[in-house]
C-alpha cells in the first residue's frame, strides 16, 4: 500500500474533502435553521433574489442540478407558493421561474442570516488569507475542469 505524503496530491484531496464536508455540514446547519430543508431549495430561492427570473435550465446550470432535481425543486417550492413559473413571452418554449412575494419574504432574511453565518465560519481567515484562499480554490477547481 502506498504512503500518502503530506503535501501529496492525495494528502490535499483528503484536507479538501474533510473540509468540505465539514463545511458542508456547517451550511446545512445554518440554511436548515432558516425553514428551508434542502440546500437546493435555498440555493433556487437565492438565486432568483439575486437574478431576478430565470429559465428552469439556467438554474440548474448555476447551481449545479441535474434537469430532473432542478424541475422537482422547483416543484416543491411551487406547491409551497414561494415561487411561480410562467411561459417567457419572447419564447413561449422557455419556461421562468419568478420568486413569489411570499418567497421573497422568505429567502431575504434567511439569506441575511446564512451570510452571516458563512462570514462567521470564514472570520478565521485574515482579508490576504481569504484572497489567497479564493485564488487556491479557483485555480484547482479550473484545473480539474480542464483535466
Amino acid at each position: 500500500m502506498a504512503k500518502i505524503y503530506q503535501n501529496s496530491g492525495p494528502h490535499l484531496f483528503l484536507l479538501l474533502w474533510k473540509a468540505s464536508h465539514a463545511v458542508n455540514a456547517y451550511s446545512h446547519k445554518s440554511i436548515h435553521s432558516a425553514g428551508l430543508g434542502s440546500l437546493s431549495d435555498f440555493a433556487v430561492l437565492e438565486l432568483l433574489l439575486h437574478l431576478g427570473a430565470q429559465p428552469v435550465n439556467v438554474i440548474g446550470e448555476k447551481i449545479l442540478l441535474t434537469s430532473g432535481s432542478i424541475t422537482t425543486a422547483v416543484q416543491r417550492l411551487e406547491k409551497r407558493g414561494l415561487v411561480t413559473r410562467e411561459r417567457s413571452t419572447d419564447d413561449a418554449r422557455v419556461v421562468l421561474v419568478h420568486l413569489t412575494d411570499l418567497g421573497r419574504e422568505l429567502i431575504e432574511p434567511s439569506f441575511e442570516a446564512h451570510a452571516k453565518d458563512l462570514n462567521k465560519l470564514f472570520d478565521v481567515l485574515d482579508e490576504g488569507e481569504r484572497t489567497q484562499f479564493a485564488n487556491l480554490m479557483r485555480k484547482v477547481g479550473q484545473r480539474a475542469e480542464q483535466l
